[in-house]
């Protein structure tokens, strides 16, 4: 027992650094934004308006994204496939979208086994603990594989664990997921092509298996960096391989397996992704969209610009965008490792620092693949670049401090080169700062650059000092103040940034959103203002809503919006939204077929078909007293191939016709009833009476894997009324159900 808590103390060691972290956590505080549902939307305020009449107080509101998008649709995913039913569908968002195609959404990521435990949002938080945990007992691993003594790799799991990269995207959950499987990759890479014969399987195993959850966990640009980086990374290992043909051939044939077991998610997705608006609206170029050369100081200075919590970022668009602080003392032991380039590790993350930051950054080399329009990368936002560079800066502050302590002179002969280097760069930012016209914006800079130039001086001192120390026990002394200090330098970062709230914040529950589930009817509603129930929240609350938020919608919804918000109904892009659609225009001809049957306002409607239901504080909820049924027979369709002209023949009688794209003969058409028994997220049960053919319109978007039986026999549906669809009903008495199925 004493030998393995020797061999793993350093372990223990970062698993109680983890805990003091998520300190808030163990106190009954929650890693959920949830501060931000109550201080900025309604009705959410209007619970604490008595005592907030301006909401409550929140931390950081940039952090609205994991509330609005990821928690919901995790939730909605675990609910599912707590039902043992496949969560294929989302009918709460945009009148009907793909959930698992969205990938975001993670189906399939192994810990969404810990999600199963309940209250979600407890759950959900140990999630969220364990992309920081894990990420650096993977790292450890990795480090300690590269024969790195244990106190080099604890610094390099920490640097990389409590990296700016994972603390900003950390509430999100799918991003933090997807890039801690990368240390994994990596090791078993390295043991993969250190191989001699006879070789063995269970490193090709750990490699797809790593692959392979790296690629469930929900984001696919962070896994595409990964994926990319790792073959790189292969080929740098597999030159220096005596067996590398045989090492090659299994390599490829556990890929194959890897493509193969995750076909399950990405042929979905491929799908979604074609019938989606993805490729419009992506405002390429824009401030922000690579890193601006000015943030490079970002990686010595975290807070130069400001910082969102404390409100007075003054940078370039998103904060969060451009973080890719490791700390200031392990950024000094990545400097050190420089000068050290003939080691084989140190050259290849030197150089794959160099290379991604020239795609990160704003420089000509960055801007090619965007302007060859390459499929997926010209869609992706550069910045996540910043998820390689943080990790390979993190590997190089572990082999940094690795040379900091070792007895080869050779190897130490850079400490004075990066003592120089690091003071003259901290000296350049302080005298730079001091020259600039004053403002409140640089006296923020100066404030900021306050802390980090101490911890720098802290270092350099350290440096000189160990240079001429005899004694090991004091040289041990410095390496471990050092490590202390760059994790209390993490945490100053990690807290200063990172929300967590109290349990009762989470998706509370107010009177009109009582009211709303309490109607067992098949409606949507609709927010006429940014300020109340914003897009997503539906989701959690299980209220159909035809506003959404979401990377990915489909193409056909997108034109039909614009059409409902234009005067001249135009279908043609740029659409004006991106990512977030939120319909306003009541009063379009087109309105009636979202089958919006409740509208939350801040302000009084005056409309005769709206009529006022309650108030609650300054949300007021009116409903339509006429609105278009979900389901219903159609007295005339008419083809129409020409998608604009479809539009303009839909302006008229939405309830008495019907266009669709293909063209069909019947003899006659008769109008009957419809009565939905049946409605689920991949299934809706439909009984029907008419006494002549008929043509059966569901308000619910079109989308290739639904399919439909009329009394079992499969019939075909047609895309009706521009996005929704549509089905000949036979004369008589029949049951009409729509099944959606994975492909």
């Amino acid at each position: 027992m004493k030998r393995i808590f020797k061999n793993h103390l350093y372990l223990l060691i970062f698993f109680v650094i983890t805990l003091i972290f998520f300190y808030q956590f163990v106190l009954g505080l929650y890693p959920v934004p949830a501060d931000t549902i109550v201080g900025l939307y309604h009705p959410f305020r209007d619970l604490y308006a008595s005592t907030n009449p301006n909401g409550l107080p929140f931390k950081n509101f940039l952090i609205t994204d994991p509330v609005r998008q990821l928690y919901p649709w995790k939730e909605l995913v675990l609910n599912s496939l707590g039902s043992f039913v496949l969560p294929l569908w989302n009918p709460y968002e945009m009148a009907g979208k793909p959930l698992l195609a969205n990938f975001q959404s993670g189906t399939f990521y192994l810990f969404n086994l810990i999600l199963f435990i309940k209250p979600f949002f407890f759950s959900w938080s140990i999630y969220i603990y364990l992309q920081i945990l894990l990420a650096g007992v993977f790292q450890y691993l990795y480090l300690r594989n590269l024969k790195l003594q244990k106190i080099s790799a604890l610094l390099g799991s920490i640097a990389f664990a409590f990296s700016g990269f994972m603390t900003v995207w950390l509430e999100w959950g799918n991003i933090g997921h997807t890039l801690l499987w990368l240390p994994l990759i990596f090791f078993s890479i390295d043991k993969i092509t250190s191989q001699n014969a006879p070789i063995s399987k269970k490193w090709y195993l750990l490699f797809a298996f790593s692959v392979i959850c790296s690629f469930f966990a929900g984001h696919l640009q962070i896994f595409f960096y990964i994926y990319l980086f790792s073959l790189i990374y292969f080929v740098f290992r597999l030159i220096s391989s005596e067996q590398w043909h045989k090492t090659l051939f299994y390599f490829l044939i556990f890929n194959a397996l890897a493509i193969i077991i995750t076909s399950i998610q990405w042929i979905p997705t491929i799908q979604f992704i074609n019938l989606s608006a993805r490729a419009l609206d992506q405002s390429l170029f824009h401030e922000g969209w690579f890193i601006p050369l000015q943030n490079i100081v970002g990686f010595i200075i975290p807070d130069f610009f400001g910082n969102p919590t404390t409100l007075n970022y003054w940078g370039v668009w998103n904060y969060a965008e451009f973080s890719g602080y490791i700390g200031v003392i392990p950024l000094f032991f990545a400097s050190l490792s420089f000068f050290n380039l003939r080691h084989k590790s140190v050259l290849f993350f030197t150089i794959s620092v160099i290379v991604f930051s020239l795609f990160a950054f704003s420089t000509p080399l960055a801007k090619i693949p965007y302007n060859l329009h390459i499929p997926f990368i010209s869609s992706a936002q550069p910045t996540r670049l910043l998820s390689i560079i943080s990790f390979s800066l993190a590997i190089l502050a572990a082999i940094g401090l690795e040379c900091f302590i070792a007895k080869v002179k050779e190897k130490r002969r850079g400490i004075k080169g990066a003592v120089v280097f690091f003071t003259t760069l901290f000296i350049f930012i302080w005298i730079l700062v001091y020259n600039l016209p004053y403002s409140e914006n640089i006296y923020t800079t100066q404030r900021n650059l306050i802390l980090p130039s101490i911890f720098a001086l802290i270092v350099v001192i350290s440096a000189l000092v160990f240079t001429y120390l005899n004694k090991s026990i004091w040289k041990k002394a410095v390496i471990y103040s050092l490590i202390i200090l760059s994790a209390l330098d993490l945490f100053r970062y990690f807290v200063k940034f990172e929300t967590f709230s109290k349990k009762e914040y989470i998706f509370p529950e107010s009177k009109i959103i009582r009211y709303l589930q309490s109607d067992n009817s098949q409606f949507r509603i609709i927010s006429l203002d940014n300020r109340i129930f914003p897009p997503n929240f539906s989701t959690h609350y299980k209220i159909q809503s035809v506003e959404g938020y979401d990377p990915l919608f489909l193409m056909s919804y997108a034109q039909f919006i614009a059409a409902v918000e234009r005067d001249n109904q135009s279908i043609k892009p740029p659409f004006g939204y991106n990512r977030i659609i939120t319909p306003r225009n009541i009063n379009s001809t087109l309105f009636p077929y979202l089958n919006v049957k409740y509208v939350l306002s801040l302000s009084d409607i005056n409309d005769t078909a709206l009529k006022k239901i309650m108030e609650e504080g300054q949300t007021q909820l009116y409903e339509y007293t006429d609105v278009l049924p979900r389901a219903f027979f159609v007295e005339e369709v008419i083809f129409e191939r020409d998608k604009q002209m479809q539009i303009t023949k839909m302006s008229s009688s939405p309830q008495s016709r019907a266009v669709i794209e293909e063209k069909e003969e019947l003899v006659s058409i008769g109008v009957g009833s419809v009565q939905i028994v049946k409605y689920e997220n991949n299934q809706v049960v439909m009984k029907t009476q008419n006494d002549h053919d008929g043509f059966l319109v569901l308000l619910d978007t079109f989308y290739p894997t639904w399919t439909v039986y009329i009394d079992g026999q499969k019939r075909k549906i047609y895309k009706t009324d521009f996005t929704f669809r549509g089905v000949y009903v036979p004369r008589g008495t029949h049951s009409v159900e729509f099944k959606n199925y994975l492909f």
